[in-house]
């Protein structure tokens, strides 16, 4: 074989593997909404078919109207996971910001250290902390008269303490990429502090702080221990994916309408992904220029 029928032996190849990662990773989400708009004798079947023979969207009826969930609605456990999730991404992403730039401008003591603490907070699982986070949330509480557990108050300080240490680590990695030569010509030029942070640095790791905001944006959405935990029987607070243990029941399980429910749960994620799809990728990008 020449070298050009290599070289095109070699673009099948990856285009293969590329085609076949792709179907790997999209087929369950599929699934979920295949059989969220089947029939629930179809779902149950002994050979399940890979399209729907005929479609419905009695399950998501059911989980719209709160048929299953006496008491409560869909909407209010909806209301519930944007409050949380809204309120960590805009906390998390000021706090690691301010704390970025201060760990990338300036040199202080223990900053290496403060670095290092980060990146070791980072490499132990929530799951381990639980047990510990609840009883001191408790005990503040009672000091404070604030009730940090049994609300959503308490769920929202963990939710921005669990992502503060990865936004902090990458929003130091975007601030050290914009060159200090741009904010020195600024304040050659007569510009504030302030003037420098809010028209040169910000537009410049704007990208980079949609990027950060994601991975806490899907933290707090997606998160069910500490929510399941903090909240216990308050279930006016429960959010999203709480309200799914309500689909299994002790005689059977609602299937057709857990399928329903995570195929609504993705839908505020997939909208979020429309709008910063683009600064994103420039996010990224950036970040990995300079550390």
């Amino acid at each position: 074989m020449n070298h050009r029928a290599l070289k095109l032996a070699g673009r099948i190849g990856q285009y293969a593997a590329a085609v076949a990662v792709t179907v790997f990773a999209v087929f369950p989400v599929y699934w979920v909404v295949s059989t969220a708009l089947k029939p629930t004798g179809e779902i149950f079947t002994r050979e399940p078919t890979l399209f729907p023979t005929a479609l419905t969207l009695e399950h998501f009826q059911r989980v719209l109207s709160g048929v299953l969930i006496p008491g409560t609605s869909f909407w209010s456990f909806l209301g519930n996971s944007l409050l949380v999730t809204v309120g960590s991404v805009v906390v998390s992403a000021v706090f690691a910001l301010l704390a970025a730039v201060a760990v990338a401008r300036f040199r202080f003591s223990l900053r290496g250290s403060f670095i290092v603490l980060l990146l070791v907070i980072q490499m132990v699982p929530i799951e381990a902390l639980i047990i510990s986070i609840f009883v001191n949330f408790y005990k503040a509480g009672e000091l404070l008269s604030v009730p940090l557990t049994g609300s959503l108050l308490g769920v929202l300080v963990v939710y921005i303490t669990v992502s503060l240490p990865i936004t902090i680590l990458m929003m130091r990695s975007f601030v050290a990429a914009v060159p200090k030569e741009l904010e020195e010509a600024a304040a050659i030029d007569g510009a504030d502090s302030w003037t420098i942070f809010w028209r040169i640095l910000m537009p410049l790791v704007a990208p980079g702080l949609v990027a950060a905001s994601i991975f806490a944006f899907i933290t707090a959405w997606n998160e069910f221990v500490v929510a399941f935990t903090f909240l216990q029987n308050n279930t006016g607070s429960f959010t999203l994916p709480i309200s799914l243990q309500y689909y299994f029941g002790r005689a059977s399980i609602e299937w057709g309408s857990i399928m329903a429910a995570s195929t609504l749960l993705t839908i505020p994620v997939m909208v979020f992904f429309l709008f910063v799809q683009r600064r994103m990728v420039s996010g990224l990008t950036m970040g990995a220029v300079k550390g």
